[in-house]
């Protein structure tokens, strides 16, 4: 079962893909977690998810995680189709629970009620790229796969 999920090709494609997610979700993670880069931290974020939008708790830790580790696994490539399976199904919460109702289109210039979806749709997309190729090039899935 490991084998399949850290098997992967010697692929520049994926590692493009997976910096480039990682970097933006170290961010989003760090916010998340503490209170880097204007984030309520874990305490804050946990409240958020849990009282203002009634998810349960294990699932608002699990999305918390995902975020605020699942960065790490894209930039080192470990375990890269978890971390991606995590950043994807958070995602698609989001845009369920929050974005949808407010079109695609990002808010910039604060004239809608919230943000769109097209963001998230990028995100969605390159974690099921990043599932379906796994790490890629130059990642820890790679040094231990039986691919070389």
């Amino acid at each position: 079962m490991l084998k399949k999920v850290i098997n992967t090709e010697n692929d520049y494609v994926a590692l493009v893909l997976r910096l480039a997610l990682g970097y933006v979700f170290f961010f989003h993670g760090m916010q998340k977690l503490t209170t880097m880069f204007g984030g309520y931290g874990y305490t804050g974020t946990m409240g958020f998810f849990t009282q203002k939008l009634g998810i349960p708790a294990v699932f608002a830790f699990l999305a918390i995680m995902a975020e605020g580790l699942g960065w790490a696994g894209l930039i080192t490539g470990f375990l890269t189709r978890i971390a991606a399976f995590g950043i994807t199904v958070n995602m698609i919460v989001a845009v369920k629970m929050l974005h949808f109702q407010n079109g695609i289109f990002m808010n910039w210039f604060g004239n809608q009620k919230g943000e769109g979806y097209e963001y998230h749709i990028l995100a969605i997309a390159i974690g099921t790229a990043l599932m379906i190729k796994g790490g890629g090039a130059l990642s820890v899935d790679r040094a231990l796969s039986d691919k070389k």
